[in-house]
């Protein structure tokens, strides 16, 4: 049985409804055509796009001073300096966010489950977390410099 137009239409409504509805769950909500003011190109792509950025191209991943990495939407503390670490992987990893500065999501774009990570305050993509990190937690939280500014300390 073949959908009716209308059943075809509805449906495309209620799907493109549900991207706005993960947005408006965070605190801080603004208009797209805001988001596209405060961040530049590759910021927007990043924390509003999902995109991730190519890896060693980061001026954060140099970034060894004492500080707070904080989201670049928003200003919001996501890591302390001292829990960043060398992944190798091209990077910025850190091994434990902030309490409560980050979310998680599990989102399966590459075919298969990923643990994705954005800010808790706006819900901008900062990357994804893995369990091959160092101790204590385990954990490596793969972030995306341009989601993030160094406010050094």
């Amino acid at each position: 049985m073949r959908p009716t137009r209308r059943q075809l239409m509805i449906g495309l409504s209620a799907a493109a409804l549900f991207p706005a509805r993960a947005w408006a769950a965070f605190p801080l909500t603004l208009p797209d055509a805001e988001w596209r003011k405060r961040l530049t190109p590759q910021q927007y792509n990043v924390l509003r796009g999902k995109q991730t950025e190519y890896p060693f191209t980061s001026p954060l991943l140099k970034e060894h001073r004492k500080g707070t990495f904080v989201c670049a939407a928003d200003n919001h503390p996501l890591f302390a300096s001292f829990t960043k670490f060398d992944s190798g992987t091209g990077w910025p990893s850190f091994w434990r966010p902030l309490d409560g500065a980050v979310g998680t999501s599990t989102d399966h774009e590459l075919g298969y489950a990923r643990t994705e990570v954005h800010c808790a305050q706006c819900g901008g993509h900062l990357g994804h977390v893995f369990d091959d990190g160092p101790r204590p937690t385990g954990l490596r939280y793969c972030m995306n410099g341009a989601a993030m500014k160094f406010t050094p300390a």
